[in-house]
């Protein structure tokens, strides 16, 4: 049985750390949104020092760190070929958390302003991975500076939120999000988004008896950052989600000025809160294989891939990324 979120924290592993010590070459926090409801500052990481720059954007409600795996795979165990960084976005983390209205399109010049702090502002300057709602924020940067784009890996994404679960349970779903639940109730619902093959494999990062166990620890630990995570962040990312769309126009003006050999559609067959026909039309818009878009279908997984496939995930991000410097 999985443990409770008492139990959890009552676990001796739980008093490792279950953010990894990770020390970053550099650190800080850069203003962005001058003019554009802002200014305000989001906290950011660069780990390693190489000449291949990876910006790694995070969906809703996460944060910087959860990019961890990827961090120490790039980032310190390859340090000297890559330089990654990570960063909170607007209303997360060590990020400020401004109530205004958020957009997809608006966090994406948030990203572009510390790309263009941190000094990563030539031509195919920067490889980008972005997953879930950061997949969004990956199309609109892609949209908006397709020349600094060196590859686009979208993650378990969508062009726009589709309803493929039918309208009563959609609005069912709406109504859950608004509703109070207990710290048990929180991670279940959070498990559900993950393959059950992998929460109930033995922790493959510590002492925890289970992969879920360590998941759950996870989240526990973030749902007690209440600097961190705050309730108004992350309705405002949501809102950001809800209203993001890329149009088939828009999506083959990305694909044609980034390059489709450039881009890949990665996702997970079981993944249930961003469902496999949002890949399947996300592909097509942006011209199919057959136009040389990579496709990376997990079966089996779901929406966290970064954590169910770890060493393949690695691998997938490490070929689009060796396929493009080579295309420089």
């Amino acid at each position: 049985m999985p443990l409770t979120a008492t139990e959890v924290a009552e676990h001796p592993a739980f008093k490792e750390p279950v953010i990894w010590d990770l020390k970053p070459t550099k650190k800080g926090k850069c203003a962005v949104a001058q003019g554009r409801g802002g200014p305000f500052d989001l906290a950011y990481e660069i780990h390693g020092v190489g000449p291949v720059h990876i910006v790694w954007i995070m969906g809703l409600g996460a944060h910087k760190w959860y990019w961890q795996r990827q961090t120490k795979d790039f980032g310190h165990d390859e340090a000297c070929k890559y330089s990654c960084m990570i960063y909170d976005n607007r209303g997360m983390g060590e990020s400020d958390k401004p109530i205004l209205r958020y957009s997809t399109s608006e966090m994406a010049r948030d990203t572009l302003e510390l790309l263009d702090h941190v000094g990563w502002t030539g031509e195919r300057s920067a490889h980008v991975v972005g997953i879930s709602m950061g997949g969004m924020i990956a199309q609109e940067m892609a949209y908006l500076e397709p020349k600094r784009i060196a590859s686009l890996s979208l993650v378990s994404t969508c062009a726009e939120l589709m309803n493929t679960v039918g309208y009563i349970q959609k609005i069912r779903d709406r109504i859950n999000l608004f509703i109070p639940k207990s710290i048990d109730a929180q991670i279940v619902e959070i498990k559900a988004r993950v393959s059950e093959s992998w929460l109930l494999a033995p922790d493959e990062d510590g002492n925890f008896p289970t992969n879920g166990d360590r998941f759950a620890a996870q989240e526990l630990t973030k749902r007690r950052d209440v600097e961190g995570f705050q309730r108004k962040g992350f309705l405002c990312q949501l809102a950001a989600c809800g209203y993001h769309k890329k149009s088939p126009a828009q999506l083959r003006e990305i694909a044609g000025n980034v390059g489709r050999e450039r881009i890949q559609v990665v996702h997970g067959n079981i993944d249930n809160l961003i469902t496999l026909p949002h890949a399947k039309v996300l592909l097509k818009e942006l011209g199919g294989e057959e136009a040389g878009v990579t496709k990376v279908i997990f079966e089996g997984r779901g929406h966290y891939l970064p954590f169910e496939e770890r060493r393949e995930f690695k691998r997938v991000i490490a070929a689009l990324i060796d396929k493009t410097e080579e295309l420089q």
